[in-house]
């Protein structure tokens, strides 16, 4: 018999595949973690942003993110500071501060008299015997 009629049996052990299997799991979780903090990142900085006026959200790329600080909550502990910091660098970004609404509460009117028109026939009598009571 020929020594190449033998079966080939392949030399790699299951354990090993298994290990290369979960070294690629780990490094594929660590990137979609490094991406969601990115993402927490950017959500907390526009916010932020928005809060303190900024005109066009495109100015943000002009951050350093190097400087940030996460808490252990996942948050941005100085979003505040690194928009202060963009915003004595570039004030041209920001416009007036503003709130949540851009709307502005309608002016105060003073009460008006109803017209005779308005009035049913029982407010009608009972405002025409105010007016006649008070003129004797």
């Amino acid at each position: 018999m020929p020594e190449d009629d033998k079966p080939v049996v392949p030399d790699t052990d299951p354990g090993t595949d298994l290990r290369t299997r979960a070294e690629s799991l780990e490094r594929r979780l660590a990137e979609i973690e490094h991406d969601a903090q990115t993402r927490v990142v950017r959500a907390e900085l526009k916010v932020e942003a928005v809060r303190a006026g900024i005109v066009d959200l495109d100015g943000l790329k002009l951050l350093d993110l190097k400087n940030v600080e996460l808490t252990s909550d996942g948050e941005l502990a100085n979003a505040a500071e690194l928009v202060a910091q963009l915003r004595r660098a570039k004030p041209w970004l920001f416009g007036g501060t503003s709130s949540s609404s851009r709307a502005s509460p309608p002016p105060a009117q003073p009460p008006r008299q109803k017209l005779a028109t308005e009035m049913t026939d029982n407010e009608y009598r009972a405002a025409r015997a105010a007016i006649l009571k008070h003129q004797v």
